[in-house]
């Protein structure tokens, strides 16, 4: 499970990296009709989320909505807040992660994608506030091994069965005891890892572990950027120890009409985690910004011209 990279791993996560807050409308997309009401998108502070709200907050403005970016606005506590007050009317979620928060840690969220937002709109639901239909696209723990390691053919986690007790796990200092992490790879698929390594939750120290060969697996999220290289196989959790951490817009009830309903579900229809791992390499790995990212992304996908 995921929240706002600002944590960890016991349902919670890291931040990868912090852009320059910004407000006010983006470049990019160009009203195609007269405005049709306002909307202010905002993101947490992380570049995927930030990449996520210029595409939502973008493809609204090219169907004559006036629309205002709050960017790298915080963590959760900040940004949830700021849409019960309508300080802000829309921002990407998480599903598994908003359903937590919501209902202060009940363990309700499941691996099932639709049901964890059915059960999460009934907390929002008497706030005014909505999640839309989930994207295919998850940002959560995952664990990888290095393609070329001698553990490179396994694809999914129940693989290991036979030969965790040989291989060096690495990850946050807490991943022993989090249900989402080594204690869960424990619990769900039986694994009892040679030794544990105390590293970071997903970033530099994990992947150069993985590299020199000091750690056999490690936990890099679903959606990292470091996929894209070819570099790391990102073992499929075919027992589902993870919970639905999917992509999925909240907004506040009265700016939900059907034609911002049907677009923004539009836009999720598309998204996968590969399309979330592509985001992420164009914005650490090429340094794009993330309103040319979701303009280039939007103009693909046919939303914009």
């Amino acid at each position: 499970m995921r929240a706002n990279r600002g944590t960890v791993i016991g349902g919670l996560f890291v931040g990868l990296a912090f852009l320059t807050a910004g407000c006010g409308s983006s470049p990019g997309a160009s009203p195609s009709s007269s405005p049709k009401g306002s909307i202010t998108v905002a993101s947490f502070n992380f570049p995927e989320s930030a990449i996520l709200a210029q595409i939502y907050g973008q493809a609204l403005k090219a169907k004559g909505y006036t629309v205002a970016f709050k960017l790298n606005l915080g963590s959760r506590e900040v940004v949830e807040p700021a849409l019960e007050r309508g300080d802000i009317d829309l921002y990407p979620g998480y599903a598994a992660t908003e359903l937590e928060f919501q209902n202060k840690g009940k363990g309700e969220a499941t691996p099932d994608a639709q049901a964890t937002v059915a059960k999460l709109n009934t907390y929002l639901n008497a706030k005014s506030l909505e999640a839309l239909t989930a994207s295919g696209a998850i940002d959560e723990n995952a664990f990888a091994v290095l393609k070329s390691g001698k553990y490179g053919s396994k694809t999914k986690l129940s693989d290991l069965t036979s030969v965790a007790a040989q291989m060096v796990l690495g990850g946050p200092p807490e991943c022993p005891t989090r249900p989402f992490c080594a204690a869960g790879l424990t619990k769900v698929y039986g694994l009892h890892f040679k030794d544990f390594k105390a590293l970071d939750a997903g970033g530099p120290l994990t992947k150069a572990a993985l590299d020199q060969g000091s750690i056999d697996i490690g936990l890099i999220f679903s959606s990292d950027s470091a996929y894209s290289t070819g570099k790391y196989v990102q073992l499929q959790d075919d027992m589902h120890l993870q919970n639905a951490d999917n992509v999925v817009p909240v907004i506040r009830k009265d700016k939900a009409n059907d034609e911002v309903v049907s677009l923004l579900n539009s836009i999720d229809s598309k998204l996968t985690t590969d399309t979330l791992i592509s985001l992420n390499k164009k914005a650490d790995v090429d340094k794009q910004d993330p309103d040319q990212i979701a303009s280039d992304w939007l103009k693909s996908n046919g939303f914009t011209s």
